[in-house]
């Protein structure tokens, strides 16, 4: 077994809360390899290259609250994987439009909030395209089974950095605490829909000719955004990613792509003023999170309240342990990286 000064981790799940768990590690000199099932890092953080577009798919933005998450968000800015947006935000209900503003600092990643990933991804071991599908082994001795059937390991520790219900896949046979905790978090689905245009949008009265997200009071769609007007994607055309509301998504969650695309285009016809007509697309799609966002956080003890780590070496972190937004992930996996390295000196 490796000594306490170069215990090795394993982080199944490189989101933003892995990637932050796995950066406090690597500050630290701690030994770390981070798995996910993905093609790279990024989590909801992710975005979708086509030829002609860019597209944010999952999280659209991200605030600022907590004053360590501050920090790190500056360290971001001066590397240039991130910026203010966005600066036309509007709200529309029955056709009519109103500016929405408040006193929140929203920032987006540049060119694509995949940025902000990649950036904490640099000199991090990722293992990409492995999906982990079993834990083997016990406290001191973990290996990881991937569905090849390949074993990756010894590791002191694991990290489960995933949505609740595949972590419990995992800690099931091992932890029954850490079992029982999965079981307090429900992750509710969301689906995403995009569209390509070859024409602008028509112009909107009283709306600027740039706006650039709208939060829409429609059962079946929730936020608008169009990608080309975000930092970094100047000279792509118009393209718009269309978040549906999560009691909706739960309830069709199982319909086709082309059914979701045609119910949330149609919600945003429906936003435009009267005599308004999306131009024809020129490409649609969508992606379906089947756990998107936290719905019940896990209740715990004040000093543990943002992730679980037990007595066998493993651990939980993610927005399900702390809250829904991009700033709760990675304190999560922040925080949970600190104390591995405070108990392991």
């Amino acid at each position: 077994m490796c000594s306490d000064s170069t215990r090795r981790t394993a982080i199944i799940g490189a989101g933003i809360a892995g990637l932050a768990c796995g950066r406090a590690l690597e500050a630290a000199d701690r030994p770390v390899t981070l798995f996910d099932k993905a093609r790279g890092a990024g989590g909801r953080m992710s975005s979708r290259r086509l030829p002609d577009a860019v597209l944010d798919l999952g999280a659209q933005f991200l605030s600022v609250r907590d004053a360590t998450f501050r920090h790190a968000v500056e360290n971001w800015r001066k590397a240039g994987c991130i910026a203010p947006w966005p600066d036309s935000l509007w709200s529309a209900e029955a056709g009519s439009w109103q500016r929405h503003e408040d006193d929140l600092e929203r920032l987006c990643g540049t060119p694509s909030m995949s940025a902000v990933t990649r950036h904490l991804a640099e000199g991090l071991t990722i293992e990409a395209e492995t999906r982990i599908e079993r834990l083997e082994g016990s406290a001191g001795h973990w290996q990881l089974v991937d569905e090849r059937g390949t074993h990756h390991g010894p590791f002191d520790r694991v990290v489960i950095a995933t949505p609740s219900p595949q972590a419990h896949a995992l800690v099931a046979p091992h932890d029954a605490t850490l079992a029982e905790a999965c079981k307090t978090v429900i992750q509710r689905p969301c689906w995403a829909a995009w569209a390509l245009f070859d024409e602008p949008l028509p112009a909107l009265p009283g709306v600027d000719d740039d706006w650039q997200a709208v939060r829409l009071n429609d059962p079946r769609l929730r936020f608008v955004v169009r990608n080309q007007l975000k930092p970094g994607r100047q000279g792509q055309g118009e393209s718009l990613s269309l978040l549906a509301n999560l009691a909706w998504s739960e309830t069709r969650l199982e319909d086709s792509e082309e059914t979701v695309v045609e119910a949330l285009l149609d919600a945003f016809q429906q936003a435009l003023p009267a005599g308004l007509r999306l131009p024809e697309p020129s490409a649609l799609g969508a992606h379906r999170w089947r756990y998107a966002q936290p719905d019940v956080f896990a209740g715990g003890e004040a000093v543990n309240l943002d992730y679980r780590l037990s007595a066998s070496g493993l651990a939980l972190c993610g927005d399900g342990w702390r809250g829904p937004r991009i700033e709760d992930a990675w304190l999560s996996g922040h925080h949970l990286g600190e104390t591995l390295v405070a108990k392991s000196p």
